[in-house]
This record gives C-alpha cells, sequence and structure tokens, in this order.
C-alpha cells in the first residue's frame, strides 16, 4: 500500500525540500494542489482529508487554520510552524529526545517538528539537564550560526542577488532576545527557563551549529568535560543520525577552525564537547534544511506510517 502525502504551502523552502525527499519513493503517493487553487480553503480541504499524511509547511496563523480544516480521524498532520511545539497534545517531531519520544510519534495524528535553532540545542542540553550535570535552573547562553536559507524564500533570493557588501559578513538578529525558538528549547530541554540566545546569519547558503556555554560556576562543582562527553555519548547510543565526536579529536576541527557546513545533506546531528577543567562549550551542527526542517518531518512521517525510521535519509 501506498501513503497519500498532501503539502500545504509547497512552494516554500521546507515544502520544495520535502518534495525532493519523496520524488524517489515507491511506498509515497503525492498529492498535488493546482497553483492556482492552493489558497483555496475548499481544495485543500479536500485534499488534507484525502491524505494520510498533510505537511503544513506555512506561518504559524495559516498552520492553525488549516489544523481546523481535518475532519478525517485518520489524516496524520505533521506541522513545521511554531504553532504547536509546546502543546500537550502534539507529539514533538524529535524521535531521539528521550526512550518514549518515539512511541509518541508513532500514535499520534498530531506532530510539530522542531525548529532548526532548537533542534540542535536540545539535543545537546537535554542529556545533560536529565543527568544533572546542569541544574534545570541554570541560566544558559547560546548562539547559532546559520545559512541563509533558513530565512526562506526572500532572504535566499537577497543573499543570491548578489551586489549587496552587507550580506558579506555575518549579521545578528531577534536581538530583543525573543526569538520564537525560546518556549520550546526550554520546555523539551528540561529547564525552567529558556536561555539567552542570539542567532547569526551567514553568507552561505546552509548549515547551522548552536554553541552553549557552561561558566565555571556553575553549581555542582568543577566542570568535566569527559562527564559532558560520557553523558551524551551514552544518551545516544545507537542513534542513526546522531554522532557524538570523540573528545579532543584531530578531525574535530579544520586546522583550528570549526566547519559548520560539515553536517550538509544528511539528516545527522554533530555533538562536540569542548574545553577544558574551568570552562566548557558543547556544539551541536546539523544541516538546517536537512534534520532541522524536511529532514525531520521526513523521519517524522517514516516512524509515523510504519516505515524504516530511515528511509530516503542519509545518516
Amino acid at each position: 500500500m501506498t501513503t497519500k502525502v498532501f503539502v500545504d504551502g509547497q512552494e516554500g523552502t521546507t515544502g520544495l525540500r520535502i518534495f525532493e525527499y519523496l520524488a524517489a519513493r515507491k511506498d509515497v503517493e503525492i498529492l498535488r494542489i493546482d497553483e492556482a487553487r492552493r489558497k483555496d480553503v475548499e481544495t485543500r480541504r479536500a485534499l488534507i482529508n484525502a491524505s494520510d499524511v498533510t505537511f503544513l509547511c506555512l506561518p504559524d496563523t495559516a498552520s492553525r487554520e488549516s489544523v481546523t480544516l481535518v475532519d478525517n480521524a485518520n489524516t496524520c498532520v505533521i506541522d513545521a510552524s511554531t504553532a504547536f511545539r509546546t502543546v500537550d497534545d502534539w507529539a514533538y517531531g524529535l524521535p531521539e529526545l528521550n526512550p518514549g519520544q518515539r512511541d509518541r510519534i508513532r500514535a499520534m495524528k498530531r506532530i510539530a517538528v522542531p525548529g532548526c535553532h532548537a533542534s540542535a540545542f536540545i539535543l545537546a542540553a537535554a542529556p545533560l539537564v536529565a543527568a544533572g550535570l546542569v541544574p534545570a535552573d541554570y541560566p544558559l547562553s547560546s548562539y547559532s550560526i546559520t545559512g541563509y536559507s533558513g530565512g526562506g524564500k526572500k532572504m535566499i533570493a537577497e543573499y543570491e542577488a548578489g551586489g549587496n557588501a552587507r550580506l558579506d559578513s555575518p549579521r545578528a538578529y531577534a536581538l530583543g532576545l525573543n526569538h520564537k525558538h525560546l518556549p520550546e528549547m526550554a520546555v523539551r530541554a528540561g529547564l525552567s527557563m529558556p536561555p539567552l540566545f542570539t542567532p547569526v546569519v551567514g553568507n552561505f547558503y546552509k548549515g547551522l551549529a548552536v554553541t552553549t556555554y557552561y561558566h565555571p560556576r556553575q553549581p555542582g562543582g568543577k566542570l568535566d568535560a569527559q562527564a559532558f562527553h560520557a553523558c551524551l555519548a551514552d544518551y545516544y547510543e545507537g542513534e542513526t543520525f546522531i554522532n557524538v565526536a570523540p573528545l579532543d579529536h584531530p578531525d574535530n576541527l579544520d586546522q583550528g577552525f570549526f566547519d559548520v557546513q560539515g553536517s550538509n545533506d544528511t539528516n545527522r546531528v554533530d555533538l562536540f564537547v569542548f574545553g577544558d577543567g574551568e570552562r566548557l562549550i558543547t556544539i551541536a551542527r546539523l544541516d538546517n534544511l536537512g534534520k532541522g526542517a524536511s529532514g525531520a518531518a521526513i523521519q517524522c512521517m517514516n516512524l509515523h506510517i510504519g516505515a524504516a525510521e530511515t528511509e530516503g535519509l542519509i545518516g
């Protein structure tokens, strides 16, 4: 049997990438909407309810509207917006988060795909909080550097048009310190308050790395790089899409520099621990269009429909 799939918001960066993932699959039938009717509510309603899985690749308000159109109890909705990521009756689409997360994704008909920055932050921080190495009330600070594709079609066009020197330098944004990923970063990492977080966009297409700082005055005593690394390695042992890099391995850096694009074109997250006995950082690296968006959505679909979790994805 084939799984009928509809993408609501098929013209966006995430939607187009989902189509690329699905194009080569024999177990999926794609339900397409005529371009002239892609904003027609009744046409969308019919396609959503004819599908086994509908991906929502829309802004928050539009995603909420699309969910109200569902009246087929068998239709699974996988949403890529921020609208439902901290809602209890939606499964959070990060299978590696904890031992019960895959079962929840398999069982639920409502799945919220994590944000790209949030995925990287949570995968690095959550195991440390769960193990007690980092207190839940610890004031974490992080920054993320990401390629411009994360900004959507308008930003992509701006960068690729060329001729604008101000785009040559990395650009920090969301400096009001209220980035839209903060709620899920706190809730899903097990923190009692969100981190201080600043994202930075660079003049490269894709790739993302979130760096999180751990201060030597952290409650609980001296920081231990080996304990941090062992915690992450144990937590993610056997995970296909999570790679915990060996501690202090020369291949972790390229002549002393970190390669933000080193996980591109995969669904893999690479986790690193750097530092000494007085200060530590973790870095989580992923492809913001892969595990940070469309790849994560496909991984969730695979789990939900009973396909191999890795189907169509590169580890």
